[in-house]
């Protein structure tokens, strides 16, 4: 089965899931979207107002605040998988619970093994939390880390600049860091475009500058020859030595 099939197999366990308690408030679960293989993943909180209507993640003005942060790191949706920790909305937005977060992990932990990304970006405190132990966000927010080989980068919730505008900038400049860590990143795998060196083969069938030469060995000594005494006009002028072609 493809990663992309069993994307969809997951939208639909989670779709009809009742492991937990916040399935009997639902309007709509919220699987998560974006494509089956992506660089980076987003990974929010949980649904809120507007999300658990459309059921897609970051639909309302978080939302919209996103797309300008996206756009800021060099990204569009497309490009994406954005998720969250818990796939239903908790009643009246407060925290998920522990059994909550418990029960949503399995469905994260496949997407993300499905998904394979070279990044995880958290949003907010609660996904942080599934990485980092004993964090605090207004200590490493915009901050990597590897965690068991995964590279993970931690943000604020887009949410937390609608409640605290003066955290508006220092978003906007994380995600804008973010874009030069991905670039340096995809440059990290470009081939090397440095010459690799030229084998011995290679000497063989490619012409060489002329300082370049391997010493010729030095012709081998040969009887002297008695020359035919001739008149002065007629004796022949010596030829200039054997120039080596290069090409």
């Amino acid at each position: 089965m493809t990663a992309e099939n069993r994307l969809q197999e997951i939208r639909k366990e989670i779709e009809v899931c009742h492991a937990c308690p916040l399935a009997k408030g639902r309007e709509r679960s919220v699987p998560g979207e974006g494509p089956a293989r992506v660089d980076i993943l987003f990974i929010g909180e949980a649904p809120g107002f507007h999300e658990n209507r459309q059921g897609k993640p970051f639909v309302g003005q978080a939302g919209q605040f996103l797309d300008e942060l996206l756009k800021a790191a060099g990204l569009e949706r497309s490009q994406v998988f954005i998720t969250n920790v818990v796939k239903c909305r908790p009643p009246n937005n407060r925290d998920p619970l522990p059994e909550e977060l418990q029960a949503c992990q399995v469905y994260l932990d496949e997407q993300i093994a499905l998904l394979q990304p070279k990044v995880i970006v958290t949003l907010g405190r609660i996904s942080m939390g599934k990485f980092i132990e004993m964090g605090r966000i207004s200590s490493i927010h915009g901050k990597t880390h590897n965690v068991n080989g995964q590279k993970v980068v931690t943000m604020y919730h887009p949410a937390a600049a609608l409640h605290q505008p003066a955290l508006r900038q220092t978003l906007i400049e994380d995600f804008a860091r973010l874009k030069k860590f991905i670039s340096a990143d995809a440059q990290a795998e470009k081939p090397d475009p440095t010459p690799k060196p030229v084998t011995k083969t290679d000497q063989n069938l490619s012409p060489k500058p002329i300082n370049e030469l391997e010493p010729q060995p030095k012709p081998q000594a040969t009887p002297p020859v008695e020359l035919v005494k001739a008149e002065p006009a007629q004796r022949e002028t010596p030829k200039p030595p054997e120039q080596l072609s290069l090409f």
